[in-house]
């Protein structure tokens, strides 16, 4: 098997397509559930602190438990429902019990998944890059749709790929180990400084320490070489979407937008082409 992978890149980079659907699947559930078990672990500590009389504990609620079921019914989804893409497409985008409409983000974040982790394969080939760069760019996915719902970049899922990104360097899968650590520090200390300041001008939290880590996750992976890029490519995507927003959907520009959809997006792009974006910017100046 390793040598077919090896030596056809569409096969590994299909393979990995429909890796990528499954994967899909299970980040719709972290995506949904991730915020309201740390929000229920919330309010169990500020019960605790607050020496209240604890809560009754209903039924278990993680990322395996309850099974999945339809929200409005309560009928469970059958294995057969619950086929990426596919089982939306035969049950038309509705419960198969009550006919309440199912979202359509949720196949969507399957065939976006696919789609990325077709990509990565193809760009990496079967090499041990391209298994880390899957597992970073459904993190990435996952923070940013979370980022998106509740403007939070959960500790419990960036810590961790931070600390993994900087293991990494010891082998020199992307970096080495001197670009990584200097990388984690600079990363979350360019935007530790640019928050400051803008508090200390503005009297306002212009970003969450969520972003902090994020950037400071890129540099332990990428190395420090790669944050002007990370940090150029996500101000100006955000800043045009941002403005777009204001002055077409009308919307409150008082209302913070995240910022970590942007940042992953820059840090996605910077994994696969950072180099060559690197290479094309310096040639253009003449450097």
């Amino acid at each position: 098997m390793t040598a077919l992978l090896l030596a056809s890149p569409y096969l590994f980079a299909g393979l990995a397509g429909i890796i990528g659907l499954l994967v899909g699947s299970f980040l719709n559930v972290v995506i949904y559930r991730l915020p309201i078990i740390m929000q229920r672990e919330w309010r169990k500590d500020c019960i605790e602190y607050l020496q209240m009389e604890a809560e009754e504990e209903g039924e278990p609620f993680n990322l395996s438990l309850p099974l999945s079921r339809c929200p409005r019914c309560q009928s469970p989804i059958k294995a057969y429902q619950n086929i990426p893409v596919i089982s939306y497409i035969f049950l038309k985008g509705q419960c198969a019990n009550c006919k309440n409409p199912i979202s359509l983000r949720y196949p969507l974040i399957e065939a976006f998944t696919a789609i990325t982790s077709t990509i990565v394969a193809w760009h990496f080939g079967y090499t041990p890059q391209a298994a880390f760069a899957l597992v970073l760019t459904w993190v990435l996915i996952a923070l940013s749709f979370i980022d998106i719902d509740h403007q939070l970049l959960p500790d419990s899922i960036t810590l961790p790929v931070l600390w993994i990104g900087l293991a990494l360097s010891l082998f020199d899968v992307y970096t080495d180990t001197q670009a990584s650590i200097i990388g984690a520090i600079a990363g979350y200390m360019v935007l530790w400084t640019i928050y400051q300041g803008f508090k200390l001008v503005t009297g306002k939290e212009g970003m969450g320490y969520g972003d902090f880590k994020l950037l400071a996750l890129f540099g332990a992976w990428l190395g420090w070489q790669t944050l002007p890029l990370i940090i150029l490519l996500s101000s100006l995507v955000g800043a045009v979407i941002g403005i777009t927003m204001i002055i077409f959907a009308k919307r409150d520009h008082n209302i913070p937008i995240p910022f970590g959809p942007y940042l992953a997006a820059a840090g996605w792009l910077a994994l696969l082409w950072g180099n060559d974006i690197n290479r094309l910017y310096l040639t253009s100046a003449g450097l």
